[in-house]
Formats: structure tokens, sequence, C-alpha cells
């Protein structure tokens, strides 16, 4: 497994948002436990997965189409 994982600080500085913002808007709404992150040997350490996390950003700015990410993962197109 050749997965590249991040700490939410090299997160923030390869996605140009705050660490503040990542942990407290995009965290559990938008980037998902188990999806774009781990939280290895069940600690309170989180690691982000950049390649998971990279394609669902280029698969979201690529759409034409208004949508609202849900809770659950999904999107609520309008």
């Amino acid at each position: 497994m050749s997965q590249e994982y991040l700490t939410t600080e090299e997160l923030a500085k390869r996605i140009k948002y705050d660490t503040r913002t990542i942990r407290e808007r995009l965290k559990d709404s938008v980037l998902l436990e188990g999806v774009h992150y781990i939280r290895p040997f069940g600690g309170r350490k989180i690691l982000y997965i950049w390649d998971v996390i990279e394609q669902d950003m280029l698969n979201h700015s690529s759409s034409h189409v208004f949508a609202v990410p849900m809770a659950g993962g999904g999107v609520c197109r309008g």
C-alpha cells in the first residue's frame, strides 16, 4: 500500500486552508473518518489520506451541477 498520509497541518498547507477550518468545518462533514482520514491504532492522532482527498476535490470541482454535501458523504443536487 503506497498511500500518502498527512497530518492536519500538512493537509492545511497543501490545500491552502487554515488548520482550524479543517478541524471545525471540514472534518466529519466533508472529510469523513474511514474515507478521508484514519485514527491509527485507535488513538487521538488523525492522519488524512491524500489520494482520496485529492480525487474528491478534482471530482467535485469538475461538476457543473449545483450540489450540497451531506453529512453521510453523499450530495444533494439542487
